[in-house]
C-alpha cells in the first residue's frame, strides 16, 4: 500500500480538528445491536493514534527509538446517544493542552451531525519504567498544530 493511501486511512484535519470515520460492525455491538460502551474507548484510541500518525509520530518507532510511549492517565466519558450496527460515525479529536510530560484531548463521536459520545482524555508520556517523561521538542512541535486553546470542563453529572 502506498504511503499516500495509508495516510488516507488516517482520517483528515478540518480547522485543526482531526476527523476519523469508521463503520460500526457486528463485533462492536451487544445483543441488541447497540454499540457496547467500552468500544467507544477503543474508537477514541484508534483516532488518537491516527492523529499522531498524521503528525508524523508512529508509536512503535517512538517506543523503539526514544524508549517512551503514550499512556492514558485519565478519561471521562459522557454517553449521550447510542450508535447502532452499520452506522457510519466520525471521531473528532483535538488537543486542548500540551504540557511537560502530558497532553489533554477532547474527543467526540458523531453520527450524521448528532453528537453521540464526548470524551475528555489525559495522556502521559512514560518511559519503559512507567515513569513520566518530558515530551521531546520534535514531538511537541509536531503536535502543536492540533492544540486548540479551548477550555474543556470536566463532564457534568445528570
Amino acid at each position: 500500500m502506498s504511503e499516500t493511501r495509508a495516510l488516507e486511512l488516517s482520517g483528515h484535519v478540518v480547522d485543526g480538528e482531526h476527523r476519523y470515520p469508521l463503520r460500526i460492525f457486528y463485533e462492536d455491538t451487544d445483543a441488541g445491536g447497540i454499540v457496547y460502551y467500552a468500544r467507544y474507548l477503543q474508537f477514541a484510541e484508534r483516532a488518537r493514534t491516527e492523529l499522531l500518525r498524521l503528525a508524523g509520530i508512529e508509536q512503535a518507532k517512538l517506543r523503539d527509538s526514544a524508549g517512551v510511549m503514550f499512556a492514558v492517565r485519565r478519561c471521562e466519558v459522557d454517553y449521550r446517544r447510542p450508535a447502532r450496527l452499520d452506522d457510519l460515525v466520525e471521531v473528532r479529536s483535538h488537543l486542548t493542552e500540551l504540557r511537560g510530560a502530558r497532553l489533554s484531548a477532547a474527543q467526540s463521536i458523531w453520527r450524521a451531525g448528532e453528537e453521540l459520545v464526548r470524551l475528555v482524555v489525559e495522556i502521559a508520556l512514560v518511559g519503559s519504567d512507567g515513569r513520566p517523561a518530558r515530551i521531546p521538542a520534535p514531538i511537541r512541535t509536531a503536535l502543536e498544530p492540533f492544540v486548540q486553546q479551548t477550555f474543556v470542563q470536566p463532564l457534568k453529572q445528570g
